[in-house]
C-alpha cells in the first residue's frame, strides 16, 4: 500500500497528531510524515515508546482528538505500564491508535533478538486488549477501509486500536536520505576506539549496526570476539550491562559503546551510573543525532549538551572528539568514570554482515574469558 494512501485514511480516524520511535519496518511512513510534518508540533520523536504514549495522552488531554503512536513491536513493552495504567478504559479510557512494525514474524527470517518478540506480538496485542488489523502487502483499498472503520469506532469508544504492519505492507516513492557534515562514519569512529582502548578491555556494544561494526573490525584485525558483548536487543540498555561488568571486574577496563538514540531512551541509566562512580567504566556516545539503523530519522541529541548531562549526573571526566586523534586524545586522558562522545555522520557500507555466532555463543565466550583472570 502506498503510504500516502495509508496516511490519509488513518486521519480519516480522527488523529492529527505523530509521535513515536523509528523503525525499519516503518520507514516508508517515517520518512512521509519528515516530508509532511518534519519535527513540529504536529510530529514528535519520542524518546522511547511509553514517553510516546504520555505524549499521546496529553495531546487527547488537551484536544479531545486522539494521537497516532508508532513503534516497532519490540517498543510494546515499553509501553506496557502506560497503556495499563493510563489508557486503559478502567483507569483513564484514552483512545490511541498504535502503528507497530512486525519483526520476527513467524515464517520471515529476521535477526535473533526479534524472534521471540515477533512470534508474541498479536497475543500480547490480545492480553492488553488492544483489537488490531495486520496490513499486509496486498492489503486492498475495500479492506483497508473496513479497517480505518474499525479504528474509529473503538477510538470514539475511549478504546485504543493498532495497525501491525508486516514487511512490505508500506511504500514511499521518495527514497529521504539523512546526513549531517560530521567527518567520520561511526565505523571509522570505532577503529579509532579499538586502537587506542586497553588491549585486554570488554567492550558492551548497543544494539544496531554499531554492534555488527565491532563484529567485523575484530574479523579484519584478526581478533577474537571474546572480549565483546554484542546487545542485539534491548536498545538503551547496554551502559546498564556494561555497569554490572564493571562492578564485577573492577581491576579490568570496560568500554560501553552505547548511541544517541539508545543512550536517549532510558537516559537515567547515566544518573545511577554515575552513584556508582565505577572507575573502570568509559561510557562511549557514538552521536550522529539519528536513528540511522532504522533509517535516519533525526534524535533530539544536536539540542543536548551531552558533555554538561555527564558531569551532571556524577561521571568524573567528561569529552567530545570529532576524528581519530581527538578520540585517541579523550581516551588517553579518561580519568575515573569517564564520558566521552564523539561525532560521527550517518554514512554505512552497503556490504556491512551480520554476526556469525549466536548470542548465546556470544554469551558464553564473554563469560569465559572474565573467568580466565580469577584462575
Amino acid at each position: 500500500m502506498d503510504v500516502i494512501s495509508f496516511y490519509e485514511g488513518i486521519t480519516r480516524a480522527g488523529t492529527d497528531f505523530f509521535t513515536g520511535v523509528p523503525d525499519s519496518q516503518l520507514k516508508a511512513f517515517c520518512d512521509y510524515l519528515m516530508d509532511r510534518h518534519g519535527i513540529s508540533e504536529q510530529h514528535i520523536v519520542a524518546a522511547n515508546e511509553g514517553a510516546a504514549v504520555g505524549l499521546a495522552a496529553g495531546h487527547y488531554l488537551a484536544s479531545g482528538k486522539p494521537a497516532l503512536v508508532y513503534m516497532q513491536n519490540s517498543g510494546v513493552g515499553n509501553a506496557v505500564n502506560p497503556v495499563c495504567s493510563l489508557l486503559s478504559d478502567r483507569v483513564y479510557a484514552i483512545p490511541v491508535l498504535f502503528v507497530i512494525g512486525w519483526r520476527g514474524e513467524p515464517g520471515v527470517k529476521d535477526e535473533p533478538q526479534h524472534k521471540f518478540q515477533g512470534e508474541i506480538t498479536l497475543p500480547l496485542l490480545d492480553c492488553l486488549q488492544i483489537e488490531y488489523s495486520v496490513l499486509e502487502p496486498d492489503t486492498d483499498a475495500k479492506t483497508f477501509a473496513g479497517m480505518v472503520q474499525a479504528a474509529q469506532d473503538r477510538l470514539t469508544r475511549g478504546l485504543c486500536y493498532a495497525f501491525v504492519v508486516k514487511k512490505g505492507a508500506l511504500t514511499y516513492a521518495n527514497k529521504r536520505k539523512y546526513q549531517n557534515a560530521a567527518p567520520l562514519s561511526r565505523e571509522q569512529a570505532l577503529e579509532a576506539i579499538l586502537a587506542a582502548a586497553a588491549p585486554d578491555g570488554v567492550f558492551v556494544s548497543t544494539t544496531g549496526k554499531l554492534s555488527r561494526e565491532l563484529f567485523e573490525l575484530r574479523e579484519r584485525r584478526g581478533q577474537g570476539h571474546e572480549r565483546d558483548f554484542l546487545t542485539v536487543g534491548s536498545m538503551g540498555h547496554s551502559l546498564m550491562i556494561a555497569l554490572g561488568i564493571a562492578m564485577q571486574k573492577p581491576d579490568r577496563k570496560v568500554y560501553c559503546l552505547d548511541g544517541d538514540g539508545a543512550m536517549l531512551m532510558h537516559m537515567g541509566s547515566l544518573a545511577v551510573c554515575g552513584s556508582r562512580r565505577c572507575g573502570n567504566l568509559v561510557h562511549i556516545v557514538i552521536n550522529n543525532g539519528a536513528h540511522e539503523t532504522v533509517g535516519g530519522i533525526p534524535t533530539v541529541s544536536p539540542s543536548l549538551d551531552m558533555t554538561a548531562a555527564a558531569r551532571a549526573c556524577g561521571y568524573d571526566s567528561a569529552a567530545t572528539a570529532f576524528d581519530a586523534a581527538s578520540i585517541g586524545a579523550a581516551l588517553r586522558a579518561a580519568q575515573g568514570l569517564s564520558f566521552v562522545e564523539i561525532k560521527t555522520n550517518l554514512e554505512v557500507r552497503s556490504d556491512l554482515g551480520r554476526p556469525t555466532t549466536t548470542p548465546v555463543e556470544n554469551k558464553m565466550a564473554l563469560m569465559r574469558f572474565l573467568r580466565e583472570e580469577t584462575k
